[in-house]
């Protein structure tokens, strides 16, 4: 049996045969084009924002989500950094609550300095570990005072609230944390009391309740990356610094849709404003 090989269809009899236009068989959609144009401003994001996703890329061009998310689905792009499950401390496991613990749960307040909240976690880095301990405004979403130490002991977390104090100028009304022992002692709860602050803390086993920090030590160790690329501790806890800054003032906030501290800067503009006008 003899077999012969079929000719290959001309484009113009391939066009008659599909019941289309020849030059149509070279037609690019203007969709396309803009697809590649987008895919290359994405990348360009992602580049300065390893961790964004399609919603806080789409803030950042100003335009609507699902077309963000549509080109990243076709080009099969996503975030160079993404979240892994953050181990709870055992620190998380404290005493039974009191009628001060879990004072101000589920609390919004409408203005600046009515509610801070505090936590700290560790990062290991060459068969060591470093502990970061932050207060944030949960209203602004600003980190307003941290503190680095290779230990984790009251003076950790009471240096991360002094220089909250000393940073903003003010107290808050609340101070919300966990039932940690570093926070459950009696120079910590000496120095809150001391500036006429109320102490709020989380039940037992809830670390959901202290929402604020548990969400941003998820992001800021996705936004630091991976730590074996330092050389030395030195370079991780600069790093680290740069990392909050950034948070603080580049990196748009999934709820504010804007930076903390431009989401504060507007709040005092709009302050500023009712002023002048009364």
């Amino acid at each position: 049996m003899i077999v012969t090989e079929k000719k290959r269809e001309s484009k113009t009899q391939l066009a008659k045969n599909l019941g289309v236009s020849r030059s149509s068989l070279y037609y690019k959609t203007k969709r396309d084009d803009q697809d590649q144009e987008m895919k290359k401003q994405i990348l360009i994001v992602l580049g300065l924002h390893p961790s964004y996703g399609h919603k806080r890329i789409a803030l950042e061009f100003g335009l609507n989500n699902k077309r963000i998310r549509r080109v990243m689905k076709k080009y099969d792009i996503k975030p160079y950094q993404r979240r892994v499950q953050r181990l709870r401390k055992k620190e998380d496991e404290g005493k039974e609550a009191t009628e001060l613990k879990n004072e101000i749960v589920g609390f919004c307040p409408i203005a600046p300095n009515i509610v801070w909240a505090s936590d700290f976690t560790y990062i290991k880095f060459q068969g060591s570990f470093i502990y970061l301990a932050t207060v944030i405004d949960i209203y602004t979403r600003e980190i307003i005072g941290w503190n680095i130490s290779m230990r984790h002991d009251t003076n950790l977390v009471l240096e991360a609230l002094k220089q909250a104090i000393e940073r903003i100028q003010t107290k808050p009304l609340y101070l919300h944390s966990d039932q940690g022992s570093e926070y459950d002692a009696r120079e910590y709860e000496n120095h809150v009391m001391e500036k006429g602050i109320v102490m709020s803390m989380s039940h037992k086993s809830s670390p959901w309740e202290n929402a604020y920090q548990e969400s941003f030590y998820s992001q800021f160790k996705v936004d630091l990356g991976h730590v074996d690329r330092f050389d030395t501790r030195e370079q991780l806890i600069e790093e680290m610094y740069q990392t909050i800054y950034y948070y603080n003032n580049e990196r748009i906030h999934g709820s504010l849709k804007i930076s903390p501290v431009k989401f504060k800067q507007n709040h005092e503009n709009r302050l500023e404003k009712v002023r002048i006008t009364v």
